[in-house]
């Protein structure tokens, strides 16, 4: 089991695929070979090698499973292969990205598999965003749950459930937003995905793979990178995550110099833990305070990312009040109109 470096394949072109034959420099680092999805590659740390070993024996089961993790640090890649890897393989994934529909859809959205023929239901749902479930839908999807005690356990179930969040459904239960029954069912097993910051040393051998990627997509050489320019991504807080990384990999192989992309790197206008150094002059209390607003407005864009603007549960996950945090997205000049409650 290893850690997939997220692509855009869709789970009709995963059969009979092996992923190429690789090695990476750095990182000893390679490809996965068996015939499971495009790019999947070791991640070499040991917290990343304790989840997939998870995941390899968990999905030959039909457990629920909750994918936790912030934002662009593989979530949908990790449930492509759970499925990938289960006794549906052969059946379809279907994905609800339960932020983009409004109340009361998701019965429609259940309803699809069973249709036309009730023999055909079976595969996998992939509930992605599933913290932003309302109280109808949460209700609906509880009754297409079985709930472990009354079920057969020698049938094996048509329908298997993977649910994925970057927030804290246990805060939300807590506050009352999501049912504590429904949060039980779906947690049947948790996997919970580290950011990119806490797994640097996989940064070599994802880079490396997502410059030869968009090197082939877009018919360029790869640029080469040097040591000291590879040092600059390490230090690098990376609050976007796999995500951000491939977006740095794009932009190296667009513009074939490595110094641009840094610079966009480090300019970037919020999520960069740039070195105190650059502050020129100015006491320690002054750098002290410019480091902490940097921290604060880290944190708050991060939560209001992981809700999609939802500014009442990015308060509760922040654990301010509502008027303080909507001081303080005012304070630090942002907005984004979306939900509010």
């Amino acid at each position: 089991m290893n850690l997939l470096a997220p692509d855009n394949s869709s789970t009709t072109d995963l059969k009979n695929q092996r992923a190429p034959n690789l090695t990476m420099d750095q990182g000893q680092a390679t490809i996965f070979h068996e015939p499971v999805l495009p790019g999947f590659i070791y991640g070499i740390g040991s917290a990343m090698q304790i989840i997939n070993d998870m995941a390899g024996e968990i999905a030959r089961t039909d457990i629920p499973i909750l994918i936790v993790g912030e934002s662009g640090t593989g979530k949908d890649a990790y449930a492509r292969l759970i499925h990938r890897l289960s006794l549906k393989a052969e059946s379809r994934l279907q994905k609800i990205n339960c932020a983009s529909f409004q109340p009361g859809e998701l019965f429609g959205q259940l309803r699809q598999p069973w249709l036309p023929d009730p023999a055909d239901a079976r595969g996998t749902f992939y509930l992605d965003n599933v913290q932003e479930l309302d109280a109808a839908s949460q209700r609906e999807l509880l009754s297409h749950l079985p709930d472990g005690e009354n079920s057969d356990s020698k049938a094996q179930p048509l329908i298997r459930f993977i649910s994925s969040t970057a927030g804290s459904l246990e805060l939300e239960v807590e506050a009352g937003a999501f049912r504590r029954e429904l949060y039980f069912r779906l947690n049947g097993v948790c996997l919970r995905l580290p950011p990119l910051r806490e797994r640097k040393e996989d940064i070599s051998a994802l880079l490396d793979y997502f410059v030869n990627k968009h090197s082939a997509l877009l018919n360029k050489v790869a640029p080469s990178i040097s040591d000291k320019a590879f040092q600059t991504m390490s230090a690098y807080h990376w609050p976007g995550n796999i995500r951000e990384l491939e977006n740095l990999a794009r932009k190296l192989v667009v513009f074939g110099d490595v110094q641009i992309a840094l610079n966009d790197l480090q300019n970037a206008a919020f999520g960069s833990y740039a070195p105190l150094k650059t502050i020129q002059g100015g006491s320690l209390k002054v750098a002290a305070r410019a480091a902490s607003k940097k921290a604060e407005r880290e944190l708050i864009m991060q939560a209001l990312d992981r809700t999609h603007w939802n500014r009442k549960r990015a308060a509760r996950e922040l654990q301010i009040s509502y008027k303080s945090l909507l001081y303080k997205i005012k304070q630090i000049g942002v907005s984004n109109g979306k939900n509010e409650s």
